[in-house]
């Protein structure tokens, strides 16, 4: 997905409020921002926001001298989400189509993401998507399931801290060997940004989820929030291409791989006016969409 004209002042808004989080010298949130300033006005409309976030949050924790702004923040939610874990199985359990209901807790936890959205209830968030069943805005949720039914193997590109546990879920509901004795087992391989940014996850918050005891942890290689390709690493790239059945979580990802030619499901909810004007839908909506499938 390409930049949009309103990206541009979204871009500041981000860097005031992660600033913030860190400091509240006045003075210093505005070197940041004057720096960024300098940095957006050179944004080509022809790249992908991530590719721009990425320059961003770089600079931001260059000039705060701070690695990780979001760590306590990203540590809080994945707490919060393993403890509805156990809730959130059950849930599972008592449904009538487990795979469905799996991929809408996915969704849900997609909420968690500070990046676009930094007012929510996760526990509204999970009633609304699960209890009320809202609808889809799109879903290729047969489609889903066949591709599901002919691949050996998963991949898995991730989004959120604490968005993990939910995505913990569905990568067991997905893989039959990790839910009961004698299911067939389709190896998962779960890809985390290389380093911090915003509340990304990187390896360190996917095991804290669980993550390593049901897939495979892979670093995409970059500290995009997205995965931008070309800032990606070789052993990404070759899992990448050699991938057939594919799923991307989050607005990151499906803004540095909407144009791709590899077929992929993205899964996520829409946070944001642009990327909802961009797909064609309402800020607010779920959404199961395959690409080249």
């Amino acid at each position: 997905m390409r930049t949009y004209l309103d990206c541009i002042p979204c871009f500041l808004k981000q860097a005031l409020w992660a600033s913030r989080i860190i400091t509240n010298d006045e003075k210093k949130i505005k070197e940041i921002l004057d720096e960024i300033g300098m940095m957006v006005k050179d944004i080509p409309l022809n790249s992908s926001p991530p590719e721009t976030g990425r320059l961003v949050y770089k600079k931001i924790r260059e000039m705060l001298g701070v690695p990780d702004p979001f760590k306590k923040i990203k540590e809080k939610y994945t707490k919060i989400a393993l403890k509805l874990y156990p809730f959130l199985k059950k849930e599972i359990e008592e449904s009538k189509d487990r795979l469905l209901t799996a991929i809408r807790l996915s969704i849900a936890g997609n909420v968690i993401d500070f990046g676009a959205d930094r007012e929510f209830e996760l526990e509204k968030e999970i009633y609304e998507i699960l209890k009320k069943e809202k609808k889809f805005a799109i879903c290729d949720y047969n489609k889903f399931k066949e591709h599901l039914a002919s691949t050996d193997e998963i991949l898995y590109i991730g989004d959120n801290a604490g968005e993990t546990v939910f995505d913990r879920i569905l990568i067991e509901e997905m893989n039959p060997a990790l839910v009961h004795k004698g299911g067939v087992n389709k190896p998962t391989t779960f890809v985390v940004r290389e380093k911090p940014v915003i509340n990304d996850a990187t390896r360190e918050d996917a095991v804290e989820a669980g993550l390593s005891q049901v897939a495979t942890i892979l670093s995409s290689g970059t500290d995009a929030p997205g995965v931008v390709l070309k800032t990606t690493n070789k052993e990404f790239r070759k899992v990448y291409n050699n991938a057939k059945f594919i799923i991307s979580k989050g607005q990151g990802n499906y803004e540095a791989l909407s144009e791709e030619k590899r077929p992929i499901f993205f899964l996520l909810k829409i946070k944001c006016p642009v990327i909802a004007k961009d797909i064609g839908l309402k800020d607010g909506d779920i959404v199961l969409k395959g690409i080249n499938i």
